[in-house]
């Protein structure tokens, strides 16, 4: 075998090698985006530092995570309305949305048994007195 064959040897083995990683990469369908909307999100990046901003602000942890019940409890007043979004990063179909309107005094508990066990950010988003607040911690159940 003289040096032409070797080179063009390798050569094909690379260009079969390249052509596996692009079928192998085609045919993966279990891809998700962080938000489908992200360049939107991007674009009012702004709005979220501000929302960030007053919630450092507050004389109060609005978010704790009680490990022993597996619950978020929410130190929010009467009337804040808002979302809690439950955000898997490994999955993006296990993550939710849940709607919030306080209604009762006290903290407010949310149960978080029914998840799957593993990494989680949590991501409070809420409306008190016409000012908005986002707030997020990262647990692991």
């Amino acid at each position: 075998m003289d040096w032409g064959k070797g080179i063009l040897l390798t050569i094909i083995a690379f260009v079969g090698f390249i052509m596996t990683l692009v079928v192998i990469s085609v045919r993966q369908d279990d891809i998700h985006l962080v938000a489908e909307n992200y360049y939107e999100k991007e674009i009012k990046y702004q709005e979220q530092i501000d929302r960030e901003v007053s919630a450092a602000k507050l004389d109060r942890e609005v978010l704790v995570f009680d490990v022993q019940e597996k619950a978020m409890i929410l130190d929010l007043p009467v009337g804040a309305k808002g979302s809690l979004q439950l955000f898997r990063p490994s999955d993006a179909r296990l993550d939710k949305n849940l709607p919030l309107e306080i209604t009762s005094e006290g903290k407010t508990k949310v149960p978080l048994q029914d998840l799957k066990s593993g990494y989680w950010r949590v991501q409070l988003t809420w409306t008190e007195n016409g000012v908005d607040f986002y707030e997020e911690k990262k647990i692991t159940l």
